[in-house]
């Protein structure tokens, strides 16, 4: 797994719209966005006592989190992701699954998961023994950059949603509601160094690194 940088930040609808204007004419569009966005659906695992989300509100230097992704309301399409992060660095595992395997997953079936072959999911399966489970599905909007010097991607995220349970995980029709107040959230990475074309770019006065979690926010319903 390769280690990047990210910032985030917390920000407001008239910074998006400074944001937007200054990215669109400093970087380049997401070649996968739609009209420069997408929807993302995510669903979070997490165990009976709550790690993950309690290592994040602790602030925790090294921790995980397993989560099911698709995009767009694509359910042919879905990723299992492991996000690592390691003192301020973050990395990715990813593999894909079907629609049946995800739902399998919701029905605390994971029987599928014993003769795959690949590590994340073997490693998935480890740990829902353990006692991982799906916990809370997360709904938003983003708006991606792409610059090529550095590798970097700068996103907007905004309209994050949540679920009642996490039944309605497949269904992209299925009723969401806003996670309370969240703002919108500012992210920057790269690999070995930041452009000062974007560094500027993304500078925004009386903004600071946060450590914001959409996770976190949408667990506000159970």
């Amino acid at each position: 797994m390769e280690f990047r940088h990210e910032w985030k930040h917390e920000i407001d609808w008239s910074d998006l719209l400074v944001l937007r204007q200054r990215l669109s004419a400093a970087a380049g569009p997401d070649p996968h966005a739609v009209n420069g966005r997408y929807w993302i659906r995510s669903l979070y695992f997490d165990d009976l006592t709550d790690r993950a989300l309690r290592e994040k509100l602790n602030g925790v230097s090294v921790r995980e989190k397993f989560r099911l992704r698709y995009y767009n309301g694509d359910t042919s399409l879905i990723r299992l992701e492991k996000k690592s992060k390691r003192a301020g660095l973050c990395g990715k595992e990813s593999a894909l699954v079907t629609a049946g395997q995800a739902a399998a997953l919701l029905s605390g079936d994971g029987s599928w998961m014993e003769e795959d072959p690949r590590p994340l999911v073997r490693e998935l399966r480890r740990k829902m023994r353990g006692g991982l489970r799906p916990k809370t599905l997360v709904d938003y909007t983003r708006e991606p950059f792409v610059f090529g010097p550095g590798n970097v991607r700068v996103t907007l995220d905004y309209r994050i949603r949540t679920g009642i349970g996490y039944g309605g995980f497949l269904d992209p029709c299925c009723v969401t509601i806003p996670a309370g107040d969240a703002p919108v959230i500012l992210e920057v990475k790269w690999d070995a160094f930041l452009p000062q074309i974007i560094r500027d770019a993304v500078q925004l006065p009386g903004r600071h690194t946060s450590s914001f979690s959409k996770y976190a926010a949408c667990r506000i319903y159970g």
